[in-house]
């Protein structure tokens, strides 16, 4: 019998650009304050729990996230693997709406159809292309850690892709999952398939004020 494998897949604390509604994608960007807040509320939230691996982006803004939670456990910071990184933006990466749609109003319209082949120039990555590496990094990931309770700090992009994993949704289109900053997303592995047992949730954020928003109608909180 396969052995279920569980994951706590977390998006990382809110940053400076999140609130501006900035392309970040592969752009190291630092938590804010109120990342940093998210951050150890979260770490609080999940004290009592059992995590045998901690897995994160190597960006900082999710190792930075992921920090809290190996506070007062046996556990160091198992691995910071690119492969867990956010979509590549190409040449959007590091601008808000308004500029994009002034300098590069062609590559904009071409975006918001949300095209599962589509990729911007200067780096950019598909939709297709960014799936099948989240999926390579989540194969890897049951490789080496099958059976265990394993914690990934990662990006919104990255979740968008396992919810669509997970109910067999296509590439193309918008997001159509909520993804709050240090949400707490459990999933399973099981019988060789990705099973979401429950998402986005946020209670420990009570109080901290409404996130910017992760709905792709607009594509315009690249996390």
């Amino acid at each position: 019998m396969q052995r279920m494998t569980e994951l706590l897949v977390i998006r990382h604390g809110e940053t400076d650009w999140n609130r501006q509604h900035r392309f970040q994608g592969q752009i190291d960007v630092p938590l804010n304050a109120v990342g940093l807040d998210q951050a150890e509320r979260l770490g609080q939230r999940l004290a009592g729990e059992v995590i045998d691996v901690l897995v994160c982006s190597d960006l900082q803004r999710a190792r930075a996230t992921a920090e809290p939670l190996l506070r007062g456990r046996p556990l160091a910071l198992s691995e910071t693997q690119p492969l867990w990184r956010e979509q590549g933006f190409g040449v959007l990466e590091g601008l808000d709406v308004p500029t994009i749609r002034s300098r590069h109003g062609a590559l904009w319209d071409r975006w918001v159809r949300h095209e599962a082949d589509y990729a911007l120039p200067q780096g950019g990555e598909s939709n297709r292309a960014f799936h099948a590496r989240v999926m390579q990094a989540l194969q890897a990931l049951l490789a080496v850690h099958a059976g265990k309770r394993v914690v990934v700090v990662t990006h919104g992009g990255v979740l968008d892709m396992l919810w669509r994993s997970a109910h067999a949704l296509p590439l193309h289109g918008p997001r159509e999952c909520d993804i709050p900053n240090t949400g707490i997303n459990r999933l399973r592995w099981l019988d060789d398939r990705l099973q979401i047992e429950q998402w986005a949730e946020a209670e420990h954020l009570h109080g901290l004020g409404e996130q910017p928003s992760t709905r792709q109608t607009r594509m315009s909180d690249q996390a």
